[in-house]
């Protein structure tokens, strides 16, 4: 005759514990999206109208990552960046934006542009174009750019 022996109460409540453990181990696998910076809606943007001094800016948008004198005028730049992240993984930039307010010698907003990237290049989203070459703020532009998509390691080197 075979014997069978019913499994004690402390071996099930084990099992399910182990499940329960892997269950969340596989959960943690899944690939989070992190947001970074400022995360303006269309009608933020669309505040902004041609006039409006830089305290009415910093009013309406916030205070810009950085600030920089451009010819005669300046301008401020906001700065916002969407990397995803899978479980213990360095995370991974997927998209940058670049929200710049373009002011004149009097102080007052001329332009505002969009910046992302499209097909690999610099792409202002509001006039629909690429910034002329040699424009004034195009290596700034391009810093702001220049490491999207790269993947660093803990130590900061790139490899």
């Amino acid at each position: 005759m075979h014997s069978y022996m019913r499994p004690n109460s402390s071996c099930r409540l084990a099992g399910k514990l182990a499940g329960l453990a892997l269950v969340l181990a596989l959960a943690g696998c899944g690939e989070q999206i992190i947001k970074h910076g400022y995360q303006f809606r269309d009608t933020d943007l669309q505040a902004i109208q041609p006039g409006m001094s830089q305290d009415q800016v910093r009013a309406t948008l916030g205070t810009p990552a950085t600030t920089t004198m451009l010819g005669g005028g300046s301008a401020f730049y906001y700065i916002s960046s969407t990397m995803t992240q899978t479980s213990f993984m360095l995370p991974d930039e997927k998209d940058r934006k670049v929200v710049a307010v373009y002011f004149n010698e009097a102080g007052s907003v001329e332009q505002i542009a969009n910046y992302g990237l499209k097909d690999g290049k610099v792409f202002d989203f509001v006039s629909a174009k690429t910034p002329a070459p040699g424009a004034q703020d195009e290596g700034i532009l391009k810093s702001m750019f220049r490491n999207l998509g790269k993947k660093t390691n803990i130590f900061g080197d790139g490899t």
